[in-house]
């Protein structure tokens, strides 16, 4: 089957070579594709099972139950080799940023942010938002707040700052800018509807400069209110926080003395990053091949050794199962709704509800429903469960896929700030803290409330903790410790992109 094939159907799957038990009537293929959503969405979301499983399980049960039969497999494997691409894309992407971020390239641009931000609260939320916005590159919002978390929040602790402004900014810029190709939204949209990721984010990139505008003006805005708030511009730095940012920093992944680092090479790393990007915007090669060629030259370049490689692919190899095992399983989904034909029936039923009036605004319709519907469910139960459908329904009135996949990720802001969203895990973190608890050392004690806790459950967080943060070896007596609470450990950050 072609990308385009995927899920615009012929009325007969059976065409397609699959070989059918039966064949049910529309009116059962409508029910059974609605309930094989729900119950996969109900899932998901109760925390009953993961994506990766729900994707895998509930497709496969429906799928016999609608005649899928011994065509079953086929299915699968032509979504599957469909999809390969978007999966090599997001491996070499992680890959590649999570190589860059280890040797340090981002580290400078953190160091001047934090310098030249003068103690004034305006200034220091801009920054928050430049930092997250250049983070935000590597396609996974939870790194993006634990860096920005961590070299920002101390700043916050020792002005008077609200944390809350912090994960605000954080969580919209990161949402504007996570539409990039490589981006959990863009990567499931493009996979559930059969597209390269390239076609969907080029047309948007006027978009995403107007939304980076609007967000930095946004923290701008913030930043002056702060600022009134605290009555103070330029505060002076006490006797000894001229160290607070690198002390603070001691232990995670912006550790200034982690071994990976590469600070004579950042020219370099500086100006492959800048060629990958350009040729993913002017788009002449696949964008998975210009990752591979990107992190292949980075870790050879970074890391000459064999040992070493071998080591920095192994450092992110859970993040690379983790959203490559998503995108494979989400071809059992798409599979099983296209080769039975229910994604076909669901748009025929859908298309006799929706007045005609309203059929050519399913584009704009479905950007405004993305908002509400990111905010009360995950990524994958709408991108994967509900996307296909509409985008189905939309073709009958002349709608392109790709018109679709554009408009389901515009309300990416606001999925930042939902339950779901992985802002939370760190997010909850400023909020860890006592009244009592003194920065900079409060804001080691409570960055561990993360990464004691979240980093034990999540392999992919890897680098050391702090000594004694977040181990049950802390001084229990002393005032800078800090309660764990659930909203830093009830919600790991994840692997996938969001």
């Amino acid at each position: 089957m072609s990308a385009t094939d995927l899920l615009t159907l012929a009325a007969d799957a059976s065409d397609a070579g699959y070989d059918l038990s039966h064949t049910p009537s529309d009116g059962i293929l409508v029910a059974l594709g609605f309930l094989m959503i729900l119950t996969f969405m109900a899932l998901i979301m109760t925390g009953r099972m993961t994506p990766i499983l729900a994707m895998i399980l509930v497709p496969t049960v429906f799928g016999l139950i609608g005649g899928a039969g011994l065509g079953l497999g086929d299915m699968i494997i032509d979504a599957v080799k469909d999809m390969a691409p978007t999966a090599a894309l997001l491996m070499f992407a992680i890959m590649y940023f999570g190589i860059m971020i280890d040797v340090g390239l981002f580290d400078p641009l953190i160091r001047m942010i934090t310098r030249i931000l003068d103690n004034d609260p305006a200034k220091i939320v801009l920054g928050t938002a430049v930092l997250a916005g250049a983070v935000s590159l590597d396609g996974d919002g939870s790194t993006t707040y634990i860096i920005t978390t961590s070299a920002m929040l101390p700043l916050y602790l020792r002005l008077g700052m609200s944390p809350v402004v912090l994960t605000c900014v954080a969580g919209l810029i990161n949402g504007t800018v996570n539409i990039l190709p490589w981006g959990g939204p863009t990567v499931r949209a493009a996979a559930a509807l059969g597209l390269e990721p390239s076609e969907v984010f080029v047309p948007m990139i006027p978009s995403l400069i107007a939304g980076v505008v609007v967000c930095l003006g946004f923290a701008w805005m913030l930043g002056l209110a702060e600022r009134r708030r605290l009555g103070t511009v330029g505060v002076p730095v006490a006797a000894g926080d001229s160290d607070t940012d690198q002390t603070s920093m001691a232990g995670t992944m912006l550790n200034p003395d982690r071994e990976t680092l590469r600070p004579q090479l950042i020219w370099f790393n500086l100006i492959l990053t800048v060629a990958v990007m350009v040729l993913l915007v002017i788009d002449i090669f696949p964008l998975a091949y210009v990752f591979m060629v990107g992190a292949a030259i980075a870790l050879v370049v970074n890391f000459p050794k064999v040992k070493d490689q071998a080591h920095e692919m192994v450092a992110h190899s859970s993040s690379i199962v983790a959203v490559s095992g998503m995108v494979f399983a989400a071809a059992c989904l798409v599979g099983v709704l296209s080769g039975t034909g229910m994604v076909d029936a669901m748009a025929e039923w859908i298309t006799t509800v929706i007045p005609d009036s309203l059929g050519g605004y399913l584009a704009p319709i479905t950007g405004l429903l993305s908002m509400p519907f990111t905010f009360f469910m995950s990524n994958d139960a709408f991108y994967f469960g509900v996307l296909p459908v509409l985008s189905e329904s939309a073709a009958h009135y002349g709608i392109e896929p790709v018109q679709m996949a554009q408009a389901s990720i515009t309300g990416q802001p606001v999925h930042m700030q939902s339950p779901p969203g992985p802002r939370h895990p760190p997010a909850g973190l400023p909020g860890q803290c006592r009244p009592g608890c003194p920065p900079p050392q409060g804001a080691v004690a409570c960055r561990g409330g993360l990464t004691g806790d979240a980093r034990r459950r999540d392999p992919v967080r890897r680098h050391p903790l702090p000594r004694g943060v977040g181990t049950g070896s802390e001084d229990r007596s002393s005032s800078m410790i800090c309660s764990t609470t659930s909203a830093g450990s009830s919600e790991t950050g994840t692997a996938s992109p969001s």
